[in-house]
């Protein structure tokens, strides 16, 4: 796993899943326009963690966005996914906490697979 993530990990913690962001995020105006500069760095900087304790993610450089809710803090997982989402295998994972703490990250590879991870763990 990335440097974040093992680098917060703490005693007896053990990384369970490890996502990462789907390569859909290289086709975009965005990418073409910085030549493709924008998504490499994107996705060499995201971290999608379910540990046995937690969930972890890292989004971001220079600007980084993090979350880090133990897993009985956390309510719902929910998957959104569009029509192409369904055909290529990406979407976007809302992790939902107590108290309405809601989190959206998109272009997550194999979102179901997440979500499925983070109910095996939670039961």
């Amino acid at each position: 796993m990335g440097s974040y993530v093992d680098g917060n990990l703490i005693e007896g913690e053990q990384v369970v899943y490890a996502a990462k962001l789907h390569w859909i995020i290289f086709v975009s105006l965005r990418a073409l326009l910085t030549l493709f500069l924008a998504p490499i760095i994107k996705f060499f900087t995201s971290e999608f963690a379910i540990t046995t304790k937690r969930v972890i993610v890292k989004v971001g450089l220079i600007a980084r966005r993090t979350l880090e809710m133990n897993l009985n803090k956390i309510e719902t997982v929910n998957v959104n996914q569009n029509i192409l989402g369904r055909i290529l295998g990406y979407g976007t994972v809302t992790i939902v906490g107590t108290g309405g703490t809601k989190e959206s990250f998109s272009g997550i590879s194999a979102p179901l697979e997440f979500r499925k991870k983070f109910q095996e763990l939670s039961c």
